[in-house]
């Protein structure tokens, strides 16, 4: 799995590529998380490259999304017919923007 987070001030890109599962989630959570600056008023995670996300990958994207409600808005994009059936089925379409 790899992590890019480019950020311009106000908003955040971070385009994930590979699988976020039970051997990954704790990486991801890591890279993700320290960059969540005050600044930060819009989250945008490209998972244009995420092949698969388990529950473990879930619950970072949970602590994420619980985080930017506080602080702005986030919204999840570029996912695969795979992945967004996850976030369908778990519910997370309710929580969050998912394009």
């Amino acid at each position: 799995m790899t992590v890019e987070k480019m950020g311009n001030g106000e908003e955040l890109v971070i385009k994930v590529a590979g699988r976020i599962d039970t051997t990954t989630a704790k990486a991801f959570e890591e890279q993700t998380a320290s960059v969540l600056e005050e600044s930060v008023t819009s989250l945008v995670m490209d998972f244009a490259g995420v092949d698969y996300i388990s529950s473990a990958g879930l619950r970072v994207v949970l602590v994420l999304i619980k985080r930017m409600k506080g602080q702005g808005s986030m919204r999840i994009m570029n996912t695969n017919e795979m992945v967004k059936e996850i976030f369908e089925v778990t519910g997370f379409t309710d929580l969050v923007e998912i394009e």
